[in-house]
């Protein structure tokens, strides 16, 4: 299994990373979960990826049984939060340090950050980041970054505003995958940023859930090798059965850097598919926006904004 650097962290992690969405999954059981969990990283896998907000903390619980019998130590271990207040993270956070069976988490990351308005609650005085910061300084984590799937305006303006706070994430995660060169593209306006500020990029959705395979325009190993090829430190992938990971396992294993020549017919292949973001549908809809589903995750607005609200 390849190992890649994580941008300014220097740890070496594995250029594949397992996903933890799917684990909680309702055709996927609990001793499946487990079993693909310890599979993958007995094949070398060590990025582990979840969320507080999984299938109801079900992804959350199952990888912290997977990750006992002295599995942790053996994984770099990622979380996300949706808080956007300081108390609701450090509720958050607290509760997925439990489910996971660990007192540290190596990267907790602000998710769905796909409202421009999302940065500047994180980084209110009274906002998350403060609480990831204080987490740090306690021990309960090491890194800390961001992701969104909506718009690549939005992680520019969200790593601005970091800026102006004085402060660098050390991870984004976004969808980089054949169909986002073409339309509202990360790859184009937000990798560069990322590489010349050194900062770790986790790619994600490079099939989006199964749906741009659905174009017929490229197959899942495609998929994979083309997000590989990009500047990437790990590419997220979702495995709800050991096939599904064994396909993850080769697509990494074989991988060579792609010529510009396959490239360029990749992108080919897909761009008429890939114009309006059809198959991109977590850029063009709602449907993969669990916070506007759950606006309560984000908890309450920082006490100042409150104030200056009209009558």
């Amino acid at each position: 299994m390849p190992r890649r650097v994580l941008g300014r962290t220097n740890e070496q992690v594995s250029a594949i990373g397992l996903g933890g969405w799917h684990l909680g999954l309702e055709h996927v059981d609990e001793q499946l979960s487990l079993r693909i969990v310890r599979r993958a990283i007995d094949e070398g896998i060590t990025f582990m990826d979840n969320s507080w907000d999984y299938n109801d903390g079900a992804s959350e619980t199952r990888m912290g049984k997977a990750l006992g019998d002295g599995y942790r130590d053996k994984v770099f271990l990622m979380t996300k939060i949706d808080g956007r207040s300081k108390e609701e993270a450090v509720r958050q956070l607290d509760e997925s340090l439990r489910r996971l069976r660990t007192d540290r988490i190596d990267l907790v990351q602000h998710h769905e950050v796909i409202r421009f308005e999302d940065p500047h609650r994180i980084f209110d005085e009274s906002g998350a980041n403060a609480a990831l910061v204080e987490a740090r300084r306690a021990g309960k984590l090491r890194f800390i970054g961001f992701t969104g799937h909506k718009d690549p305006h939005i992680h520019l303006h969200t790593l601005a505003v970091a800026r102006e706070h004085g402060f660098t994430f050390d991870t984004v995660q976004m969808p980089l995958n054949v169909m986002d060169a073409h339309y509202r593209s990360f790859e184009k306006l937000v990798l560069p940023e990322l590489v010349k500020e050194n900062i770790g990029v986790l790619g994600m959705k490079s099939m989006a859930n199964g749906i741009i395979l659905e174009s017929r325009t490229a197959t899942p190993t495609e998929c994979l090798h083309y997000a590989l090829n990009l500047p990437t430190s790990v590419v997220i992938t979702g495995c709800d059965s050991i096939e599904i990971l064994e396909q993850a396992l080769e697509a990494a294993r074989s991988f060579r850097p792609l010529s510009e020549a396959q490239v360029k017919a990749l992108l080919a292949k897909t761009k008429r598919a890939a114009a309006k973001g059809e198959y991109e549908l977590f850029k063009t809809t709602s449907l993969f926006d669990s916070t506007a589903a759950h606006p309560e995750w984000l908890g309450e607005e920082s006490a100042r904004a409150q104030q200056m609200m009209p009558n």
